[in-house]
């Protein structure tokens, strides 16, 4: 379902919009104004997907309007001048409808507004990072890491050690532990000291506040204790 709203300060023009748009499925009607002031309030507190907007009107004009609105929904001219055809190509509108137009004329603007909405739907914007691994420049190369494989990382100023379960020598890379600590899964990884993130996953033994992985005892310092209790609490049986 595509949002519509309708902006035109001449009555019968705005009712005829407001028609051809209730009239049309796919489309459902969010707001009709008679002045753009108005409809800005409105996008500016509600999410619309297509806008319909005279362009000649008292206080701001439709040009002005999509000039100033944020960059989101699609917009339709709809305007009695052909003159300002050529500046709302440049604002990059889906249509342009000269007044008087048909429904089928109106028809034919909605579905190429509806075929780039649902393009723009289907397409993601970004690449999200994920949850098994990531990479890292170390000795001139990039390598990537499973977070399955990391047993603890040490922050070191500059520098980060990452310890992995398959290799004896930690992977070294200029960091900060605040950055790789954005990286890693919250719920796989904890801080438990200024110095030291460790894998939840991989904690076989504590002893005297301190993990022990092999021969090194990285300790849970006081101001992480109260979250590494919690998480003990969660997880030990009594």
């Amino acid at each position: 379902m595509i949002k519509a709203v309708a902006i035109d300060d001449e009555p019968l023009a705005l009712q005829l919009v407001t028609g051809y748009i209730e009239k049309t499925p796919g489309l459902k009607l969010a707001g009709k104004f008679d002045n753009p002031l108005d409809a800005a309030d409105f996008l500016a507190n509600n999410s619309v997907d297509l806008v319909f907007v005279d362009i000649q009107m008292p206080d701001l004009s439709g040009i002005e309007f999509t000039r100033i609105m944020e960059k989101g929904p699609k917009v339709i001219f709809t305007t009695a001048f052909e003159k300002y055809a050529l500046e709302g190509y440049k604002l990059e509108i889906v249509d342009y409808l000269l007044k008087p137009f048909s429904y089928e004329e109106f028809l034919s603007a909605v579905q190429k507004a509806q075929r780039l909405i649902k393009l723009e739907r289907n397409t993601p914007d970004k690449i999200d990072a994920n949850d098994e691994f990531l990479f890292l420049k170390s000795d001139y190369k990039i390598k990537r890491i499973n977070f399955n494989d990391i047993l603890y990382v040490e922050g070191m100023k500059d520098y980060v050690k990452v310890y992995t379960q398959n290799d004896p020598k930690p992977i070294l890379s200029i960091s900060t532990l605040k950055l790789l600590e954005a990286k890693l899964p919250q719920n796989k990884f904890m801080r438990i000291h200024r110095s030291f993130i460790v894998n939840l996953a991989k904690i076989d033994t504590i002893e005297r506040s301190r993990i022990v992985f092999g021969k090194t005892y990285i300790p849970v310092s006081d101001q992480y204790k109260d979250k590494f209790q919690d998480f003990l609490n969660k997880n030990f049986l009594i």
